[in-house]
């Protein structure tokens, strides 16, 4: 596990009801992230291409007349931005903006896109959206595809271990298989973070059993989601060896704040919804 104990994550913080975007705290994805360059890496030396999609559910500020005005906002980081924000500071720096008034919602999304692509190192995307228009924009579903959770497994083993993973070169496949038991630990609070995982790839035919097994072998590990994410993805990669694969996890929310990496061999965007017990 990456030691944070030279940073300000864990310690007591005091709270500000204030803007102030010098609350954002930055963690280099260098100093997690495990994954060597290999030949034909797409982007940055990376083995996959992706976006981290963090969605905020606490948003406030106050209008010219001094009336709370409330949104929900979506924030898009490219996965090979310099850095991550540490989800505890970003908390912070989202209610830093409660007693402070502005004009309208399209400047505070103004304001808060230069804030977070200054702290992550590359150019984020950021959009508010009314309470009333969201359902529109992330309804609640689940993509079409196979859950794997009620298959009998016996398990014993609660450390990510990649050599459950298995593939049948004699059956080629294009499918998306998903989970709800994915179970991460916070690195500096040891909180359990709840997600479900979806994996679509094409290519010889994974084990389900054994997917299960590896995805449940996380269940005491401790990492960031964006980390958590990249292991699973390169781990299939490694272990199976698809023509094509995508990894998304859908993270429960914490503290109003849910997180979302999404990591593939295409450029593409993951689907738009939202899983239920989000």
């Amino acid at each position: 596990m990456v030691d944070h104990s030279d940073t300000g994550l864990g310690k007591d913080t005091a709270y500000t009801d204030q803007y102030d975007a010098a609350l954002l705290f930055p963690i280099p994805r260098s100093k997690a992230r495990a994954i060597g360059e290999k030949e034909g890496a797409k982007t940055g030396g990376l083995p996959f291409l992706g976006t981290d999609l963090w969605t905020a559910f606490e948003i406030s500020w106050l209008n010219q007349q001094g009336l709370p005005q409330v949104a929900i906002g979506e924030f898009i980081f490219p996965c090979t931005s310099d850095a991550i924000i540490e989800s505890k500071s970003f908390k912070l720096y989202l209610n830093s903006f409660n007693q402070t008034q502005y004009p309208s919602m399209d400047a505070v999304q103004a304001v808060m896109q230069a804030d977070v692509s200054a702290a992550c190192g590359a150019e984020a995307e950021v959009q508010l959206y009314r309470v009333g228009d969201y359902n529109e924009i992330r309804p609640v579903a689940e993509p079409e595809g196979t859950c794997i959770d009620q298959r009998s497994v016996s398990v014993d083993t609660y450390q990510p271990n990649a050599g459950f993973l298995q593939a049948d070169s004699s059956a080629l496949v294009s499918e998306t298989v998903y989970s709800h038991l994915l179970r991460t630990n916070c690195p500096v609070t040891d909180q359990p973070d709840w997600a479900s995982v979806y994996i679509s790839y094409k290519g010889a035919q994974i084990d389900a059993d054994g997917l299960l097994k590896y995805i449940v072998s996380f269940r005491q590990h401790q990492d960031f989601h964006e980390q958590c994410v990249e292991k699973i993805f390169v781990d299939i990669m490694a272990r199976c060896q698809p023509e094509e694969l995508s990894v998304y996890a859908r993270y429960m929310r914490r503290g109003g704040l849910d997180i979302n990496p999404y990591r593939s061999t295409v450029n593409q965007s993951p689907s738009a919804f939202r899983q239920v017990r989000q």
